[in-house]
Order: C-alpha cells, then structure tokens, then sequence
C-alpha cells in the first residue's frame, strides 16, 4: 500500500481526515515525507510519472535560461509539466518561439501534450539602466524618480511613466522590486518625483515599481503587449495571460484586439490589483480563466489578507468551470535549494485542497538551480495531496444547488454515477472543451479523459484539473464517437479490457456546447 501517516494507520484506505489538520502537521511532515520518497535518481523518478499516477492537478513551468536545453525541458514535462509559461516580461520574442517550439517538439515526442501560456507584460514599470547594474540605498536619504532617460545611480533613476508625478502626491508610498523597497513621496515636479527612502537597501535595475492605493493612468495594453500579441497569435500560443487587469473592460479590450488581428484565444485574467479584487465577478464573467498573481497582489495589498482572495478567488472559479491557476513563490526557495521548506509544501497543499486547477512555478524553473527537481517536487506534494482530496464534500455541495444548464446537469450526473457505480474511469467527448471542463469541476475521484478532434481543444485541455487529453478523427454519430474514445484510450495504456467507463457526450457529435448524454460501458463488450 505505500508509506502511511502513522495516525491514520488505524483507519481504512478510503477515510479522508475530517479536517485538514487531522493528522497533526500532515501539510508539513506528511508533504514532505513523500517528497523525501521520490529523492531517487532522476531517471527513476521521471519513468514513474505515467498515466494515472501523474498528478490531477496541472503544472505551468515558466521557461527561461535554466529550462531551455533539450534536455532540461524533457526531464520537466517527465517530471509532470503540463503548461510551458513564456514570460513576455523578460527575454526576446526569438527566445520565447524557440522555447516554445522545443516544448511543444519534445511533448509530441514524449506522446504527451503540453499547452503554451503567453504571458503579457502589461503596464507594468520598471526602472531604468543604473551604473553599474545596481545601487545601495540608505534610510533618510533622498531619492528621486525622474520620467527622462538617464543612467541611475545613487541620487536618481529613472521610471520611464510620464504621468508617474502627476498620478502620486506627498505621502503615498512606492514600493521598488516587489515590495523589498520602500520610498515616501516628498515632493513632486513636472518630471520628477522626489522620495525619502524607509530603508537600507540595493535597487537593482530593471525592478519593478509599485504604487499602492494608486490608480495609474496607463492602459491595460501597453504598445509592447500589442506586439507581443501578434507574435503569440502567429506562434498559435494557447492561452494568453493579461496583467494588471483592473476591470473587465480590460479583458474585452484585449478580446477586441485579438479578433482584429483574426485570432480567438481564451484569455487568463491575471489577479494582482485591488481593482481587479473589487472587480472580480465582472471580469470572472468574460474571462476564459484566473491567475492568482499573489507576487504583485501582496505587494498591492497588505499580505495577510491574501490568502483570504486566493480562496475566493479558487471558489469563483471553480463554480463557473473556469481554469483557475494559483502563482507566486510557490516553491520560492528551491530557486538556491534542491527542497522545499515545509511552508512551502503546506502552501502548495493548501492550493490544492482549496481546488485549483493548477500551480505555476516562476523563477524556480525559468532562472533557479534546480528545475527538474521543482517540477518533480511539485508532483509529489500534489499526488500526496490529491488522495486527500474531499471528493464527497465537492459532489455534496453541487448537489445542493440549481443546474444552470443542460451540460452543467449532465457533467454533475456524471461525476455523481462514476462515483456510486465505481467507475474507473469518465470519458468526456468534447469539441471545444466545455465538456470536460464541466466534469473536472466536480472534482471527480477517478481519471477523465478527454477525447477531440480539435487539436487546439487537445491543448488548451492541458490546464484543465484531472483531464487526461486525447486527440481522435472526427466522428459522424455518437456510437462511432465512443468507439473511437475507447480506443484511443486503450491504445494510449488509459483503460483496459474490462474497466467500467462513464462516458458523455453531446448529440449531434461536434457541436459545442449540447452536452446532453450519458452512457455506462465496459470495456471489451
């Protein structure tokens, strides 16, 4: 049966604890003790990640300088990489299509899938060039942010915002790289704002600047993000992530553009702003997804009450089937350190047990010593995680309240009869992927697999918790269609003769959104 908590050794295999901290630090020593488990060799480690025992939840790897090598990258997609993040923020559009096309090579090769996530920058302010790369600053003394080009050094850089002193007054705070930098505006000119710095510090150039409480004047797209859009749209990315969003406004804006351009790619509404927080229902609404973008939104907010807006957040989302994806620091110190520390492992835990779809790693896999082990690691705290998973409660809940439409009534069906004839498997028939995304919402104990012939459906899937994506020929009839489901799956070592499937679609095959059948079937007869 595998290691066990020795404080649920008493109680039969299917009991999940009653609360969270039913077996004393089971987010710390429990997490961790599994990770501990899977510290063999890589080779071995990435061979076991296979079918079912790959982890539900999805994992959004940002690649960079330290996962771009062939080989990196195929150890992280082994490892449980299901998402590959090109970060527009950093590096050249040249660098990002080849990362992008290597992903996408190497998943093909693998007989997996792998979806691509571009990530726009979005009017996000950075400093300018300062001598020598970076500059001490000490506490009291005076510093200026100015809107013309120069090279910073201890008495001023530049923020390149032209409305910067005109949006701040004295008194409010900016925050430089992430938080770690506090300044107090004293004084403001026409090009110029002049602070007093709270604390010793080293300002690094490129750092972001934060303004709390500030509604700045830029829009949601910014020139670059335009450019950088065309590019996405041309290297067909799957998803697409706005930054700063602030209203919902935004992400229609950024729909607009993308039809002008003649493209429709489901767009990810990145969290980071206390706009968006007082927004959140209206941008839920037109968006195909969320970011929990905690790095910029505890630095927005104050950090205690994050936590708090990722569960609202995951619950929001979870209630429409939206793919919500929850970021930041989530393994932060395995950027220098091949482990995490135990916060970090309850952290990702409680992500999940919240019910996030996925977990994104930043800097851990695109700049940090250790991507392969990150990736790996994150799987293991997720497949722990997931036998934990209150299923039960998820079904419960759901039945508790009013199908909103045909689909939804079928997708609960679904997970309700798969769970009471103890299925082995759901098989979701899905031409754009509500389908599936319906099912997944329920959190079902047994695998989904999704099976389309749609192969940016098959992609886009790769985000979506516990589906297992298969791309099969397009079928004329709902028998030829679960046919073809069944033995797409067979031939990719999903089910076997003699496994009890519960299988949906929608009649007429092909036509998004008719969700309206179910089926019960075994394999073989």
């Amino acid at each position: 049966m595998g290691w066990r908590c020795p404080r649920l050794e008493n109680r039969p295999p299917h009991h999940f604890p009653a609360r969270r901290d039913d077996c004393g630090n089971f987010c710390g020593d429990f997490i961790l003790s599994a990770v501990a488990r899977q510290a063999g060799p890589l080779s071995a480690i990435d061979c076991r990640w296979r079918g079912y025992e790959m982890p539900r939840t999805k994992i959004v790897c940002t690649l960079g300088p330290a996962s771009e090598d062939e080989e990196t990258l195929r150890r992280m997609i082994r490892a449980g990489m299901t998402v590959a993040r090109l970060n527009f923020s950093h590096d050249s559009q040249e660098a990002h299509a080849r990362r992008a096309q290597l992903a996408r090579r190497i998943a093909r090769e693998e007989g997996t899938v792998v979806a691509v996530l571009q990530d726009l920058q979005g009017p996000k302010l950075r400093v300018g060039p300062i001598e020598g790369g970076k500059v001490s600053l000490q506490a009291g003394q005076r510093f200026t942010l100015t809107t013309e080009e120069v090279v910073g050094n201890s008495q001023r850089v530049t923020a390149p915002y032209p409305g910067l002193p005109a949006d701040v007054k004295p008194g409010d705070r900016i925050l430089l790289d992430d938080g770690q930098i506090e300044l107090r505006v004293l004084k403001t000119t026409r090009t110029a704002v002049e602070t007093e710095v709270v604390t010793d510090a080293v300002l690094a150039e490129g750092k972001g600047v934060s303004l709390p409480g500030v509604d700045i004047s830029l829009p949601s797209l910014t020139a670059k993000d335009q450019a950088d859009l065309a590019f996405g749209i041309e290297h067909q990315v799957d998803y697409v992530a706005l930054s700063f969003v602030r209203r919902a406004q935004d992400i229609l804006d950024l729909r607009d553009l993308m039809a002008a351009m003649g493209a429709k790619i489901p767009i990810i509404a990145k969290i980071e702003k206390p706009e968006a927080i007082a927004n959140f229902d209206q941008i839920l609404e037109v968006s195909d997804g969320v970011m929990v973008a905690r790095g910029d939104l505890g630095v927005e907010m104050p950090a205690e009450e994050v936590p708090i807006y990722q569960k609202m957040i995951i619950r929001k989302a979870n209630e429409v089937a939206k793919p919500v994806i929850t970021a930041t620091q989530m393994l932060d110190s395995m950027i220098r350190n091949p482990r995490p520390t135990r916060a970090e492992a309850s952290d990702v835990a409680n992500a999940i047990l919240d019910g996030t779809d996925a977990l994104m790693l930043s800097g851990e896999t695109a700049i940090g010593s250790y991507p392969v082990e990150a990736v790996r690691t994150m799987a293991a705290i997720a497949e722990t995680t997931e036998r934990h998973l209150p299923h039960e409660k998820w079904l419960g809940h759901s039945m508790e309240t009013h199908a909103e439409s045909v689909t939804q009534a079928i997708s609960l069906a679904v997970a309700e009869i798969a769970y009471k004839v103890d299925a082995d498997t759901i098989v979701a028939s899905t031409a754009s992927g509500t389908t599936a995304r319906a099912v997944a919402r329920y959190r079902p104990r047994v695998p989904i697999i999704a099976v389309t012939p749609n192969v940016r459906t098959q992609c886009r899937l790769a985000l979506v918790w516990g589906v297992q994506p298969l791309l099969i020929q397009r079928t004329q009839t709902s028998d030829e269609m679960m046919s073809a489901a069944i033995e797409a799956a067979q031939a990719a070592s999903l089910v076997k003769e003699g496994d009890l499937l519960v299988m949906t679609a929608g009649v007429p095959v092909g036509i998004p959104g008719r969700t309206n059948m179910l089926q019960i079937r075994r394999v073989g007869e």
